[in-house]
């Protein structure tokens, strides 16, 4: 049986909304895209290479809508030598989505209901990644089917913006069971989920 490990990037107060580029989600009228970027090091290139190294051996991936059509129309268009772009690339990609149809653009990309979550974890054998998709996350939380969280959180109060943890989550215990401080002050936290 598979794990979901939801892998994020959040600042101090808990925003993890458009942390790659300023025109990555600006809905809501947020204004502050691409926060993550000045905070990156050998450290945490490092770090996120050790975890993708999982998908080099077929770890699969899950996704949300608006993040897949954000990864597809970058990932298989780069071709600088990029290590990140053939492990994304040959990963099997599970999108949860209730608008888009199959097939699905982007090679080895399966397209899933959100009634087919809970199954997902029995389907895979090994540890699912989910990257960013912060609504699905949502629902994964919801439905208590994380069972880690790796939080590269950064020293940076936002103020405003979507938030990894919402009014209204459920309680969730977790054990902190690694962290890796950074050059730049990010701290990247491992929290396994207590059941």
């Amino acid at each position: 049986m598979g794990r979901i490990i939801v892998i994020e990037n959040v600042s101090l107060d808990g925003v993890m909304q458009a942390p790659g580029g300023a025109d990555e989600d600006t809905r809501g009228g947020f204004a502050h895209g691409g926060w993550a970027g000045p905070y990156a090091d050998e450290v945490a290139m490092r770090e996120m290479g050790e975890g993708m190294a999982q998908g080099e051996q077929g770890g699969p991936l899950l996704f949300g809508r608006v993040t897949y059509q954000q990864f597809e129309g970058f990932w298989p268009k780069q071709t600088d030598g990029n290590p990140f772009t053939p492990v994304l690339n040959a990963a099997t990609k599970y999108v949860v989505s209730t608008t888009l149809t199959e097939p699905l653009t982007w090679e080895n990309s399966v397209l899933l209901g959100p009634g087919e979550l809970a199954g997902l974890k029995d389907r895979e054998s090994r540890d699912i990644g989910v990257l960013g998709s912060g609504e699905l996350v949502q629902t994964l939380l919801r439905l208590d089917l994380v069972d880690q969280l790796v939080l590269s959180i950064h020293p940076l109060v936002l103020g405003d913006g979507a938030r990894l943890f919402r009014d209204g989550a459920q309680l969730a215990p977790f054990r902190l069971a690694k962290s890796v401080p950074t050059t730049t002050g990010v701290i990247i936290a491992t929290y396994d989920r207590v059941r």
